[in-house]
């Protein structure tokens, strides 16, 4: 054999022997953990109140703790409520309790202090308003900005359209004693976010949202009541009268019980009390006195406002004809063909028809000569009539504009 072939043979021998040892050697132990199944992930639906005020951001710094991923769907309450009970989400948020009705079947556990908050257009001179004025703006009974302290023009009430809607709801519970009361906004929206837009828009506006929708929102302004402003402060101690708890809404039936439990721990964590906080939220367990509190505060509103308490929700029905104007606002709302709608429609012109012979006759027993607006009239129009200026119509009827209406009386002369 030569030299060059027992060398390759060798060689080859060596790298066999080097393969065999190495199979033959026990593999070493990967010091990485098996991975662990991720946390399924919950679906939350509810208003845009909730949403904005605690969910989105809880939510967010739930993730980054590790716990887990929440897909927020912001849309109102009702939707939220009902696809919890149909078991297409998890859980859903509202600014209201159960109303009596299937939604007893659900699972409200309140978890933060709110406040519902008029609020109006920046400019509006109207810094404070009672308990009783806000009950009356809602109720129809006063209707401009001047009964109030504000300037001569129609308050342009807004609402959420759905009567089931947590801040709508928990106002109307308040101001009247029951949930589903109507009241005389024909201005309506889906939600309170689309409401807080509009009033940006409309010096005459006026609506209701949280106090946490609005928070650091410049381009509304929010109205005292009862001279005390809205405020964590003034939640907390009770002293501003619309505090509100926030609810989490579950289901017993949920496959996600677990979960659910998790984030709801969560909420008592401080990275999430910091986000309740930064919201001006109460966290609820921060407040005991107020559940306490309101049940004492509802009877007493009631008693200021002349409303009736009532100890259950009751059943939907139609509205008195004593209030007009929220009837009307309600079946237009619900049912704008209806006979009962055109019936509404009677009743509230027939107050208004009231309403103008009462000014009539008090400015005929003063001596004063009055003109009420008819179709296509204009101020210039009727100041041509009667041979008088423009100026003077405007200076006799505090007037701000040329604006006039149908059915408005107007002093012509002295």
């Amino acid at each position: 054999m030569s030299f060059r072939l027992a060398r390759i043979l060798s060689v080859a021998l060596l790298s066999v022997a080097a393969a065999s040892a190495a199979q033959a050697a026990p593999k070493a132990k990967s010091s990485k953990k098996p991975a662990q199944p991720a946390a399924p992930t919950l679906i939350w639906r509810g208003d845009q109140a909730t949403a904005r005020g605690l969910v989105t951001d809880v939510a967010k710094a739930y993730e980054k703790a590790g716990k887990g991923k929440i897909e927020v769907q912001p849309f109102n309450t009702i939707s939220g409520l009902d696809a919890v009970a149909k078991g297409t989400a998890d859980f859903a948020g509202s600014a209201r309790g159960p109303d009596g009705s299937a939604e007893s079947s659900l699972v409200f556990t309140p978890v933060a202090w709110d406040a519902l908050v008029m609020i109006t257009y920046p400019s509006n001179p109207v810094n404070s308003l009672t308990l009783s004025q806000v009950h009356d703006i809602y109720y129809g009974k006063i209707t401009n900005w001047k009964d109030v302290g504000g300037n001569d023009q129609e308050i342009d009430l807004y609402a959420v359209a759905s009567p089931g809607d947590g801040v709508e709801y928990s106002l109307r519970k308040l101001l009247f004693g029951r949930g589903n009361q109507p009241v005389a906004a024909p201005r309506l929206y889906v939600n309170t976010a689309k409401l807080e837009e509009a009033v940006t828009l409309d010096p005459k506006a006026m609506g209701v949202t949280t106090l946490a929708g609005v928070t650091g929102n410049r381009k509304v302004k929010t109205i005292n009541i009862n001279g005390t402003p809205p405020s964590p402060a003034t939640v907390k101690d009770g002293s501003y009268p619309l505090f509100i708890p926030v609810y989490l809404i579950t289901s017993d039936n949920s496959p996600k019980a677990a979960q659910l439990k998790v984030f709801m721990d969560f909420l008592g964590t401080d990275p999430a009390r910091e986000v309740t906080r930064k919201h001006d939220l109460v966290p609820y367990d921060e407040a005991p006195a107020l559940a306490e509190l309101d049940v004492s505060r509802r009877a007493k509103i009631l008693a200021e406002v002349g409303a009736r308490p009532m100890p259950e929700e009751p059943v939907v029905k139609p509205t008195p004809v004593a209030a007009p104007g929220a009837m009307y606002a309600s079946r237009v709302a619900t049912s704008p063909t209806s006979e009962l709608t055109q019936q509404a429609k009677q009743d509230l012109q027939a107050r208004n028809d009231a309403s103008t012979e009462k000014k009539v006759e008090a400015a005929a027993a003063n001596g004063d000569k009055v003109y009420t607006v008819s179709k296509g009239d204009t101020l210039s129009v009727i100041a041509k009539k009667y041979s008088v200026s423009v100026a003077d119509l405007r200076s006799w009827n505090s007037l701000k504009n040329d604006n006039v209406k149908i059915g408005q009386v107007l002093k012509v002369g002295l």
